[in-house]
């Protein structure tokens, strides 16, 4: 018998159908009731934040090895043709989440939502995956990154998570753990916290002693990486690289040439030397005006070759 979608979150969520535009009251109609002893499998499910399928070695990357997922993808199944509801962060989650087109909702509209958009995010009482879970008994939680909303009533205990630990905007400074404005931006449960270390790092620990500890009901955890998502910071700090790197998004420009990267926001330029200061703290810019204006001079000639930009976002 092939085992369908619906038959496998059936079987997992209690009898709950596929998530659709009536799923509150179909998810009520189809609630079964379930002895203590009966089991139910612990799922872990684990996102990466902008890996393409052609960057692990057991889809055929050449030049470097991916052996811990390689090893995942022997033991199960490895697929080779793969949809999601976007190509970007924001309506994605929000189709993983609600298990609904994003278009559905406002939040779903915002490719992706921006830092400073503080008016929209994903409606309470909206049934998601986690919600439906905990209500079938399992324990919920989200380790990562967030991105559906700002406020606390969008956030992810508001959805079904009765833990969470991560970043609530779409990227986030992998040491300072602050977003792309210089806010801090960890957070545990509804809480802002401080800690020390990588964070793909602290995600994964922090999953591992979830996973280990003692319960008696299953588990459902999220695992929301923000790697290999920008910032692109290594373990021991910001890469070396001999290739020139040019990068544009509306108001912003960035130009990496080895040590140096060049980067605006708006009307303001700044020079980094990541030799030294690897999490890009301090602006070398006057002390180097030199290697400003020839990293500025070259990103005006490449951007030449480039479409033109999209207007500002309003």
């Amino acid at each position: 018998m092939k085992l369908t979608r619906r038959m496998f979150v059936q079987s997992i969520a209690a009898g709950t159908t596929i998530l659709s535009d009536k799923l509150g009251a179909v998810a009520k109609e189809h609630v079964v009731q379930r002895s203590p002893s009966e089991s139910r499998p612990n799922v872990v499910f684990i996102l990466a934040d902008d890996l393409g399928w052609g960057d692990l070695s057991c889809y055929g990357r050449p030049d470097y090895r991916t052996p811990h997922l390689d090893s995942l993808a022997a033991q199960g199944t490895r697929f080779t043709d793969a949809y999601s509801a976007s190509a970007v962060c924001t309506p994605t989650r929000c189709g993983y989440i609600t298990g609904r087109y994003p278009a559905r909702f406002r939040i779903g509209l915002e490719e992706p939502l921006i830092g400073t958009n503080h008016n929209v995010g994903l409606e309470p009482g909206q049934p998601t995956i986690a919600s439906l879970l905990r209500q079938s008994g399992y324990e919920t939680a989200l380790f990562g990154k967030w991105h559906l909303g700002f406020r606390p009533e969008w956030g992810p205990n508001a959805h079904g998570f009765d833990e969470f630990f991560g970043i609530l905007a779409g990227a986030g400074d992998y040491f300072l753990h602050k977003n792309g404005f210089g806010e801090p931006d960890l957070y545990e449960n509804v809480t802002p916290v401080q800690r020390n270390g990588y964070l793909t790092d602290l995600l994964t620990e922090r999953a591992v002693s979830y996973v280990q500890k003692r319960r008696r009901a299953p588990f459902f955890l999220s695992l929301h990486y923000t790697a290999p998502h920008w910032p692109w910071q290594g373990p021991k700090g910001g890469e070396t690289t001999d290739r020139k790197f040019f990068w544009r998004i509306y108001s912003q420009d960035a130009v990496r040439d080895g040590k140096w990267k060049y980067f605006r926001n708006g009307e303001v330029r700044r020079l980094f030397d990541l030799s030294v200061d690897p999490h890009e703290q301090a602006d070398f810019s006057q002390k180097h005006p030199e290697v400003l204006q020839r990293l500025m001079n070259e990103f005006d000639k490449w951007n030449e070759q480039m479409l033109p930009r999209l207007p500002p976002r309003r």
